[in-house]
């Protein structure tokens, strides 16, 4: 309201200058008082009319971008999801004795992504386990010369991160690295927390000979989310090393995010 009066501050101040003035007339000024009087009660009222729209388009613009992060994490993880449920398939079959500990590695994996991945923020320490949960069961699905190394160097594991961010960058390095099949596959991953700064990175080879079928969705995807929920707080580096070597890095800046 003090802001609306200080926009106001000169009709008002008008009018009461007429009101007082000995030189007008008294039904002069009571005419000038009540046009100024009347436009300002317009004026007023139309204010509040526009900071009540905006209430409304702000409200409508939030309950989009929330819709549209929902869209985005139902959409996290299918192309594992999928690989795993085929790998796991194949187990079965051959009465491999590790199908059972698959199917309990899915079944957290997929218990995380359905209720923790709904919420706006999980503890860094349960993003950490979900991911040692994943790389251990694509240890498993591979079983071969394949070399798995996650560093992790931390000062707060209670931090508070969204969910399911880093998940699409170790995907990618198996899809588009390990299951092209190099010669001595392997996935470097490093997650360092100092200060307001979280990065992840994600290192692999691959086999230059061997194209996957590139359809960009989970990137895509993470792209998204990272523009809605980190906006000007992130950077991610997709880069392409000498020997096949390719290099993924998010990084998080969470002083304002």
């Amino acid at each position: 309201m003090l802001s609306i009066l200080n926009r106001y501050k000169w009709p008002i101040l008008l009018a009461i200058f007429l009101f007082l003035s000995p030189v007008a007339s008294r039904e002069t000024e009571t005419v000038i008082f009540l046009l100024l009087l009347l436009g300002l009660i317009l004026s007023v009222t139309l204010s509040i009319a526009w900071l009540i729209q905006r209430r409304k388009l702000k409200q409508l613009e939030q309950e989009k971008m929330k819709a549209e992060l929902e869209l985005l994490k139902s959409q996290v993880n299918p192309h594992f999801l999928f690989n795993t449920l085929n790998n796991l398939y194949g187990l079965t079959i051959e009465g491999n004795k590790a199908a059972p500990e698959v199917i309990l590695q899915l079944s957290s994996l997929l218990r995380y992504t359905i209720y923790e991945g709904k919420k706006e923020f999980v503890k860094l320490k349960d993003e950490i386990n979900y991911l040692d949960h994943y790389i251990h069961l694509q240890g498993i699905r591979h079983r071969s010369n394949l070399a798995i190394d996650f560093k992790k160097d931390i000062e707060d594991r209670e931090l508070e991160i969204v969910p399911l961010l880093f998940v699409t960058l170790l995907e990618n390095a198996f899809k588009h690295g390990v299951e092209t099949k190099p010669k001595t596959p392997f996935v470097s991953i490093d997650l360092l927390h100092k200060k307001d700064q979280l990065t992840f990175r994600v290192k692999n080879n691959y086999n230059p000979e061997f194209r996957t079928e590139s359809d960009g969705q989970g990137l895509d995807n993470l792209k998204k989310r990272l523009k809605l929920q980190y906006p000007s707080h992130h950077s991610l580096e997709l880069a392409e090393e000498k020997d096949s070597i390719f290099v993924s890095t998010l990084t998080l800046d969470l002083r304002n995010a």
